[in-house]
């Protein structure tokens, strides 16, 4: 009877021990058919696509504090200390001598959506009850150990905010149980012989002729074989490597920097006023650290903003602060580095662009992330015009696959005149992807630059997401295997 399923030697062993156990795990099963635990797994498997085991499987979710987790476990989370600490407003900076500014940083935004204190210019004030939230009495009920879902007693919504947060991680218990059926307990009770087997034939059982009296393992063809996934270039990247290619094509210089800059490059040098809402903590990462300004442009600078130097502009007005300009921060886009490559580079011709990454304390959710790259240019000669400008991103743009380029007026405070490139997408319309202008005289001046400067920043991740069909940006950085092998390899 056994015949009739061509059974494997593994497969006879498995259903004979079965019959001994009736049910088992995967270790007791290898135990008993006296083989390792993978092959007898991989020996029911086949046997449940024959009708003669059935293979349970169970997934226990596990959740387990990390070390932050655990530590604002005993110490409170940073919302709590710091609302605890305070009975009346309070300067962010001054929280910062009591508080590690990194503690601080995190509260901030913590505090402001649980309703528990509002930030005003630079100040943190209490409103309202710090009652005690979910995610608190969440990390209370770990008690130091593993716990699940069920152990926790708290709503799913909560554990996933404390995984985003860094504060918990889960893992995944499987449990496997493998029975035999009704089928298969008549089999086994019919009588199994094992046979040795052979899996492959080979020159010595050729020669001897022995292959003639030998039982070969049975192969179905119809076995659909294990798909194999090649290496390959993640979509993202190839994305960025051919924005890349494209201007360096072009005969564009690439350029890279430092992801802290001081505040003088990354906005006062760009006539950025020094109270622009950029600068505000919910924009902008600020870091506790100082850099000098650089002599031989601060004064210049100072005086672009204070009453537009020798620019023939009226400036911003008020006093521009040196101590203001020194605070570092997170760049907020990398015109920093183009403006200060152009303070190194005052004397035409010059061609120079970069792909990399930018920070400001964003929100995330499906379009936008605190963490996203930005593509920054910038042409200055003689003699270059705005038309040159709208010329030179409708090439790029062209090159990347869209054919139809507009641009609508816009607003910056370093460009005049300004706009923003937009690309028709079907079933999306037109759809805006960065700003762009000439540099106004007050950013070139201070510097010595005497020419016109064409400058833009693009939206990188906008771009990829319209070029891969994405509707979650945050899909680019997640590690989604199934994603990332069925993208094509070719070029987009």
């Amino acid at each position: 009877m056994s015949s009739q399923y061509n059974l494997t030697s593994n497969e006879k062993n498995v259903l004979i021990a079965l019959e001994y156990l009736n049910s088992a795990n995967p270790d007791e099963l290898a135990e008993k058919a006296e083989m390792k635990t993978e092959t007898a797994m991989q020996a029911a498997f086949l046997l449940e696509e024959k009708g003669l085991t059935q293979v349970d499987e169970t997934v226990t979710e596990i959740f387990e504090l990390t070390d932050e987790g655990k530590k604002y476990a005993e110490k409170g989370l940073p919302e709590r200390q710091i609302i605890n600490a305070i009975d009346e407003p309070v300067a962010i900076d001054e929280l910062k001598n009591d508080f590690n500014p990194a503690i601080v940083g995190i509260a901030t935004g913590w505090l402001r959506r649980k309703g528990w204190a509002d930030i005003e210019k630079g100040m943190i004030v209490p409103s309202g009850e710090a009652e005690t939230g979910d995610d608190e009495k969440a990390l209370s009920a770990f008690d130091g150990k593993e716990k699940t879902f069920e152990e926790l007693g708290t709503d799913k919504n909560v554990i996933k905010d404390l995984i985003k947060r860094k504060l918990v991680v889960k893992s995944e218990e499987k449990k496997r149980k493998i029975l035999i059926t009704s089928e298969g307990k008549d089999l086994a009770a019919s009588g199994i012989t094992v046979e040795e087997e052979l899996a492959q034939i080979t020159s010595e059982l050729l020669k001897s002729g022995e292959w003639k009296d030998k039982k070969f393992r049975p192969y179905n063809i119809h076995t659909a074989p294990k798909p194999i996934y090649g290496a390959k270039i993640h979509p993202y990247q190839r994305l960025i490597d051919q924005m890349r290619r494209i201007f360096l094509d072009m005969g564009f210089t690439e350029i890279k920097g430092e992801a802290v800059q001081s505040s003088f490059w990354n906005f006062d040098s760009l006539f950025q006023p020094q109270d622009h809402p950029a600068r505000e903590m919910q924009d902008t990462f600020h870091l506790s650290s100082t850099s000098e300004l650089p002599h031989e442009y601060k004064d210049k600078v100072c005086a672009a903003h204070e009453n537009g130097g020798d620019t023939g502009s009226t400036g911003w007005g008020g006093t521009w602060s040196e101590e203001i300009a020194c605070k570092n921060v997170l760049r907020t886009h990398t015109t920093a580095l183009t403006i200060k490559y152009l303070a190194d580079n005052p004397e035409p011709p010059v061609k120079a662009f970069s792909i990399d990454r930018a920070y400001r304390r964003e929100t995330i959710d499906p379009t936008h992330t605190p963490e996203f790259e930005q593509l920054e240019g910038v042409v200055m000669d003689k003699d270059m015009s705005f038309s040159n400008l709208l010329g030179c991103l409708s090439e790029f743009y062209h090159r990347m696959g869209f054919e139809d380029v507009r641009f609508r007026p816009g607003y910056f405070p370093y460009t005049e005149p300004s706009v923003e490139p937009e690309v028709y997408v079907d079933g999306l319309g037109w759809v805006e992807l960065g700003g762009a202008g000439v540099f106004r005289k007050e950013v070139t001046y201070p510097f010595g630059i005497k020419y016109p400067v064409l400058a833009w920043g693009l939206g990188v991740s906008r771009l990829a997401m319209l070029k891969l069909g994405l509707k979650d940006l945050r899909q680019l950085y997640h590690s989604d295997i199934d994603w990332l092998r069925k993208s094509e390899v070719c070029q987009l």
